[in-house]
């Protein structure tokens, strides 16, 4: 092996190995003791640190570092949505002590730069996108100085029966935001026209945003800002 038998994988590899589609499979990387030195080459990444051999698992013959030591290295370096795609593959009752290990392993990191950014995100997971983009959407909101919405908020009828399902919603407001994916909408504009029309008439504001919006916010944030503003939530 290039790196040596003590070098394991790291990071989004790890989560990309165990099926995260939330993590780069564009590049990989590894993780070495620092008395190994390596010289760069393209398409790897290499990190320098001290661990202990109980903090590698082996994996289809591959020396890979343990699930929540790779989340703590992404999360210091803004890997939100492989949090939260991470804690959807548990039951709703694990996920606080999957947040507790993440935790440990942020703060036993000898490199401490990244470690707060990282338990604000920590604290920010849900485990309730659908999808690395929700993550995303909720992850941009927040950054941009919005409360936190609720995720997969349940709108019902007088009845108590569940009529639709919003991504991420400020119920108070009546305010929700909605992903649109290409694979999820597509061929649903008229069903998904005729669902904002009735929410609308519920007194709802429903804001919806694209991969576009997401590399370039300005007109989504413009939108929520108004929306959140009409609604009293915001100044």
């Amino acid at each position: 092996m290039y790196a040596g038998p003590q070098a394991a994988l790291t990071g989004e590899s790890v989560l990309a190995l165990g099926g995260l589609a939330s993590a780069s499979s564009k590049r990989v990387e590894i993780l070495v003791p620092y008395t190994r030195k390596l010289r760069r080459k393209p398409g790897l990444v290499i990190h320098s640190t001290q661990f202990s051999e109980t903090d590698v698992n082996t994996f289809q013959g591959l020396r890979v570092m343990t699930p929540d030591f790779a989340l703590a290295e992404v999360l210091c370096r803004d890997g939100f949505a492989c949090l939260d795609e991470a804690l959807s593959r548990y039951p709703a009752d694990d996920r606080e002590a999957v947040r507790a290990a993440v935790l440990t392993r942020i703060a036993a990191r000898p490199d401490s730069r990244g470690s707060a950014r990282a338990r604000f995100l920590v604290d920010l997971a849900t485990g309730l996108a659908e999808s690395p983009p929700e993550s995303w959407t909720l992850l941009l909101i927040v950054d941009a100085g919005w409360p936190p919405p609720q995720p997969q908020f349940v709108v019902r009828n007088l009845a108590g029966r569940e009529l639709y399902r919003l991504g991420l919603a400020w119920p108070e407001a009546r305010v929700a935001v909605e992903y649109d994916g290409h694979a999820a909408h597509e061929d649903r504009q008229e069903h998904d026209a005729l669902r904002d029309e009735d929410l609308r008439r519920r007194g709802w504001t429903i804001i919806h945003l694209t991969a576009a919006d997401l590399r370039e916010p300005t007109r989504f944030l413009s939108d929520l800002h108004a929306a959140l503003t009409r609604s009293g939530l915001a100044a």
